[in-house]
């Protein structure tokens, strides 16, 4: 059986002090058998000066960045575990924002670096850009994720992309008790602009049984390397 690939990179320890329900929301892998699909309300979603806007439009482009904003803002998060064409197993974590009529994406795949013990995070609907992982628990049991080093690949191209074109993400997410459902906060900033993006609210989550992704969630292209 093969371990979760969240309870692989944070260890055992530290995610037996993940709250119970964040312990099942980041426990989905091919062996566990389920999929994580959210539906709540982003209370805001937010973007930088004008002068962030051109970052967040690229971003759009290929569903890496949310270029909308707004506030009381319909949303879906589906985590689906399958395994891609390179036989590592991929979990989904696509958003979709209903700001406008015509809904945005952003979409993501991760996979463990069984190497450094890291987990990737592939961007967009290429998998553009692969952006390590930092993971941590909070006093609350809530999960810390941050975002390290990125690198671009297209075709056989492939650098590490300068963080002053780039952001780096911190993303907090908790199971709240009273309320019974999962809040969450996330900023992108860049050390050079400052804040570009950020988003705050609430969802529900549902487990359905799943040992693959719906074709819609999958990337048109699955990158390689790593």
């Amino acid at each position: 059986m093969t371990t979760p690939m969240f309870r692989a990179a944070l260890g055992e320890d530290r995610f037996a002090q993940l709250h119970p329900m964040l312990q099942r929301r980041f426990g989905v892998s091919l062996d566990a058998g389920y999929a994580c699909v959210g539906h709540g309300t982003m209370d805001s979603i937010r973007r930088g000066p004008w002068w962030t806007v051109p970052f967040l439009w690229i971003g759009r482009l290929r569903h890496i960045l949310v270029a909308d904003t707004g506030t009381k803002v319909p949303f879906t998060i589906e985590n689906y575990p399958y395994r891609d064409p390179f036989g590592r197993e991929t979990v989904t974590f696509v958003r979709e924002y209903r700001v406008r009529r015509k809904p945005a994406r952003f979409d993501a795949t991760m996979v463990l670096d069984t190497r450094r013990g890291v987990i990737v995070d592939y961007l967009g609907t290429h998998q553009h850009l692969a952006v390590d992982l930092e993971l941590d628990v909070d006093e609350s049991g809530g999960l810390v994720l941050r975002s390290t080093d990125q690198r671009f690949y297209e075709g056989p191209f492939g650098f590490r992309f300068p963080m002053v074109f780039s952001g780096r993400a911190e993303l907090h997410e908790r199971w709240d008790d009273d309320r019974e459902a999962f809040h969450i906060t996330l900023e992108v900033r860049n050390r050079v602009f400052g804040f570009l993006f950020g988003y705050d609210g609430w969802f529900t989550c549902e487990f359905p049984p799943a040992t693959d992704a719906p074709p819609r969630l999958k990337p048109v292209r699955h990158e390689r390397r790593l």
